[in-house]
């Protein structure tokens, strides 16, 4: 547990409903939120945010799976929402910081080092601002998480949120409160099936059966949300940008990224980001330690 990351560049703020700044979105939800306290950056009125939460208790399918979808749903353009809970909530934020795309987490404690659950995701949360996103909560610093706070926080993830997908929930499930929230407020849920077998997952079935759209991939869930095409990005690409073709031609052996941005002289920032887009498309691994071979496929 590490108290002493330092918040201080994101100060936070105290936004009424009354505001022009309180998100549009959370305004004609049931019981909105009178004052939200966030740290970092709303989203804006042109973004699309897209809610992914699951249980705590997840399996490794459940974390991949959940890992998977964010990211390529960032990658399209999307703003994931989540509840940076252990569990799904956590593997979800992961993945899209680690694409350096905007996430925002919508917290049941105050926003204060002290308050936030659970302690091992200060760094994320630090992360998720540190990458353009944002924390938010309805809840003052030194508020503590209760029974209560967490089940009524998820009426403003679903509120933030086009839609919303549960990877993994047993029937007795916060994400599964989450998804009412989303059926109420006339929203589109999206629930990724399992095993007839997996008492994880009896939440996600219930949610098929009573509606909400099976998804295997994030194409289930660009295409039910008519995201356009040209806003996606597309890993089965042939074509490779100038950056794509000078890094894949050094790469005749595994070679850390300091290597890399030596023998091909282009710009940190823009290795960095052309190494994310390459390891997405298969076209390279990460080795750990930041070492990058040529991918299998």
């Amino acid at each position: 547990m590490n108290l002493s990351i330092n918040f201080k560049p994101y100060p936070i703020k105290t936004i009424s409903i009354r505001e022009e700044e309180y998100p549009s979105s959370l305004k004609n939800i049931q019981d909105p939120p009178k004052v939200i306290y966030i740290r970092g950056t709303l989203p804006t009125k042109s973004e699309i945010c897209f809610a992914i939460v699951g249980t705590r208790k997840c399996s490794p399918y459940g974390k991949q799976i959940a890992s998977e979808i964010a990211k390529d749903l960032a990658e399209a353009g999307l703003t994931i929402v989540s509840g940076l809970a252990p569990g799904i909530d956590t593997s979800v934020h992961k993945a899209v910081v680690k694409r350096k795309r905007k996430t925002i987490a919508v917290l049941g404690t105050g926003l204060d080092p002290k308050s936030i659950y659970p302690k091992t995701n200060l760094g994320l949360a630090k992360e998720i601002l540190d990458t353009g996103g944002c924390l938010i909560s309805e809840y003052k610093p030194d508020i503590h998480g209760s029974k209560f706070t967490f089940p009524q926080r998820n009426r403003i993830i679903a509120g933030l949120s086009v839609g919303v997908l549960v990877v993994e929930a047993p029937l007795k499930s916060g994400a599964l409160i989450t998804a009412n929230w989303a059926f109420l407020q006339n929203k589109k849920v999206f629930a990724v099936p399992a095993s007839v077998y997996s008492t994880r997952s009896k939440g996600c079935h219930f949610l098929i059966k009573k509606g909400a759209k099976l998804v295997e991939s994030s194409e289930d869930i660009l295409c039910e949300l008519e995201i356009e095409k040209e806003k996606r990005h597309k890993p089965t690409s042939g074509i490779k940008s100038k950056e794509e073709k000078i890094i894949l031609d050094v790469l005749n052996q595994p070679m850390h990224i300091d290597k890399i941005i030596e023998k091909t002289g282009l710009p940190v920032s823009s290795v960095n980001k052309t190494l994310a887009i390459l390891e997405i498309e298969g076209k390279v691994r990460n080795l750990g330690g930041n070492t990058y071979a040529l991918g299998n496929r």
